[in-house]
């Protein structure tokens, strides 16, 4: 699908097209995946990298993608050493 957007001619003539069809598409997966709307993997289809890439981006941009605490990491690891 596709999206129309009216820019002024001047924000335009900073970047090309191209370069701003893919900041869109960045910015709306980063926004996207921050709301719990998609999963890192559907943000970063959507952002048009590979999964590695998009994680970078949200360290980038101060998104956390691993949403566990501290202490639910430490039990989690503990399990590890029982087995």
């Amino acid at each position: 699908m596709q999206i129309a957007i009216d820019l002024p001619n001047d924000f335009v003539a900073f970047q090309a097209v191209p370069e701003i069809q893919q900041d869109v598409c960045i910015s709306y997966a980063l926004w996207l995946y921050q709301q719990k709307r998609v999963t890192l993997v559907k943000a970063a289809e959507l952002a048009g990298c590979n999964v590695y890439d998009f994680m970078s981006i949200c360290k980038k941009n101060q998104i956390p993608v691993i949403d566990i605490t501290r202490d639910e990491l430490l039990e989690e690891l503990s399990g590890f050493s029982q087995v």
